[in-house]
């Protein structure tokens, strides 16, 4: 009897409490990495393919351990994505208040899972083999219930606490933080469209998710970080995979590299530029920002200190995301300087390049070239380096 309760208690393992921590941060660690390289880079932006033994482990603990389905948490992200800050949005706390999407995210996102057309628009394309179709897209909860068998097997009655902590792990993180402070606090790299933030420049707990505002502005990338003190650990779990041949990108980057002796913009170097935009705007932002500390002095003289605290917040903003107000407190200040003026100009008609959509590539090749030349032969000394160093991408 007394070797049954110390069973009952202990469980097989009989782990000290340390122990049955390391396992717990271990396995949670595991699931993250399982969300943020399987479902949300590989299956739901297509930014990388996976070996199908791989992309198997992965879907057999995500049914271990969180009974989630892969076609309904890619449909959901994909929603999120196609109408961000909306009221079709599944989970905006811009829309329902930032504690409703933090402390009832799971809720929200069985809400939007419960509805089988928004499942069939943005689902397709996930797996359909029998397992998913008779074992883990149907018995969820079966899952999650082996798992509690499992643990109290191994673990005893610390095994359901362990449990517990597993079952929360996801709903809070990934459901809560991810899509709440995700969309609320935090710094933001690029002024992107939808309200994405930063959360941490270190991507550790929760996979590299945290570098929410970066994935925005390029979702599909396979990479999140973008600055060189930005870490993303599920970017270094894809390049370990990668490594040992069982993953591959499928959109690899295309870089902006310089071509010795090119003066003049190209069509390689056209298609560089749209492709990198958001990298582009935000090098000339800083030096628009550079220019204007340089010229602070100055504008002190005629403007206010609020007044100057406005504009350098303004500057940072995309010229198209200014409502018309912004547009007019802005150039009251920078009106007195001429170099900032000229950035600032310089900024809106880069952007105008991009927004010429119905153009062909010559015409649009025609009028960065023309910027170019522009830039260097009127701009201060900080646009006429920028656009020499654009003309010769190629």
């Amino acid at each position: 009897m007394e070797q049954y309760l110390h069973w009952m208690t202990e469980g097989l393992l009989a782990l000290s409490w340390w122990k049955l921590l390391l396992v717990g941060l271990v396995t949670t660690h595991v699931t993250i990495v399982a969300v943020t390289v399987y479902l949300h880079r590989c299956q739901t932006h297509r930014s990388l393919t996976l070996r199908p033994v791989v992309a198997h482990c992965f879907r057999f603990w995500l049914w271990l351990t969180t009974g989630m389905v892969t076609r309904e948490w890619v449909a959901v992200h994909r929603c999120h994505h196609a109408h961000c800050e909306t009221e079709k949005d599944p989970h905006s706390p811009v829309v329902v208040g930032i504690n409703q999407v933090l402390w009832r995210g799971a809720e929200l996102y069985r809400n939007a899972t419960s509805d089988p057309a928004l499942v069939d628009r943005y689902g397709g394309g996930g797996p359909v083999d029998w397992l998913e179709r008779r074992i883990y897209g149907r018995h969820t909860w079966q899952g999650v219930g082996l798992l509690l068998l499992i643990e109290l097997v191994l673990f005893g009655a610390p095994g359901l606490t362990l449990w517990a902590c597993q079952m929360m792990w996801i709903p809070f993180l990934a459901a809560g933080v991810v899509n709440g402070l995700g969309h609320y606090a935090g710094y933001r790299n690029y002024d992107c469209k939808e309200a994405a933030t930063n959360i941490l420049p270190f991507g550790l707990l929760i996979g590299g998710e945290e570098l929410h505002n970066n994935h925005h502005t390029f979702p599909t990338s396979a990479k999140f970080s973008v600055r060189w003190f930005e870490l993303d650990i599920g970017w270094a779990y894809i390049s370990l995979l990668r490594w040992l041949r069982l993953a591959t990108l499928r959109r690899p980057p295309e870089r902006l590299m310089r071509c010795a002796g090119q003066f003049v913009p190209t069509l390689m170097t056209l298609k560089l530029v749209l492709g990198n935009r958001a990298v582009l705007m935000r090098e000339l932002t800083v030096l628009t920002l550079d220019v204007f500390h340089a010229e602070r002095s100055g504008l002190a003289k005629a403007s206010p200190h609020t007044a100057l605290l406005q504009t350098k917040r303004l500057l940072r903003r995309a010229p198209s995301r200014l409502t018309g107000m912004q547009r007019a407190e802005l150039e009251q200040v920078i009106v007195h300087s001429a170099r900032l003026n000229a950035m600032h100009v310089a900024r809106q008609t880069l952007e105008k390049l991009w927004a010429r959509t119905p153009a062909t590539q010559e015409e649009l090749l025609a009028v960065l070239q023309t910027w170019c030349v522009d830039a260097e032969r009127s701009g201060p000394r900080p646009l006429q380096r920028f656009a020499r160093q654009l003309a010769s991408y190629g």
